[in-house]
């Protein structure tokens, strides 16, 4: 190996990307141009880390020269991988974060029916934690925190938003009212 891959980068993630159990994408960012850079090699990558890590046990694997780090739950697959010097611990670090994250955006429900319902959601994580494959973020709070989620707020329905507004008019429409009601008795007397 030549000197300069081992000296160490900020650039730490090469990919992140979520399958569903049956190996689909739901899903992926990649972070280095130069590793996978057509969307059938990145396919076939996917494929490859999906079969030798779905029914294993292990959260670490060293596959086509990288390493990946993974985690499952219920019908979800989510991968972190590097380069093959890359601390396998920042890597994990990384994963959890994710899924932590994932856990309290999805109350709890880290299943793909609510992960494709929070797509938006997931996304602003993902961005938060990590940017052009530099770690920005491995504290769940602090990540939930800057996409504005508040674990006590229920997402907004139409009708929550309806109401919303309602409330919202009815309030303008009584200080507009009061507002004559002061204009008119100053002008009386």
């Amino acid at each position: 190996m030549d000197s300069m891959s081992m000296e160490p980068s900020l650039y730490t993630v090469k990919a992140l990307f979520i399958l569903d159990n049956d190996g689909n994408r739901l899903l992926s960012k990649y972070y280095d141009p130069e590793l996978y850079p057509s969307m059938k090699e990145q396919n076939n990558f996917e494929k490859n880390v999906f079969n030798k890590t779905h029914k294993a046990d292990n959260e670490i694997a060293f596959l086509e020269g990288m390493t990946v780090v993974y985690k499952s739950s219920i019908d979800l697959f989510f991968y972190v991988v590097g380069s093959p010097q890359e601390n396998e611990l920042m890597l994990m670090s990384v994963l959890n974060c994710l899924f932590d994250s994932l856990t309290q955006i999805l109350r709890k429900n880290v299943e793909r029916r609510y992960l494709l319902e929070n797509m938006e959601g997931v996304f602003l994580v993902v961005d938060e934690i990590i940017d052009g494959g530099v770690i920005l973020e491995s504290d769940p709070q602090q990540v939930l925190q800057k996409v504005n989620y508040k674990s006590d707020e229920s997402p907004l329905s139409e009708q929550s938003v309806a109401q919303h507004i309602t409330e919202k008019l009815a309030l303008t429409t009584n200080v507009i009212q009061s507002a004559k009601d002061q204009i008119k008795w100053s002008i009386l007397k």
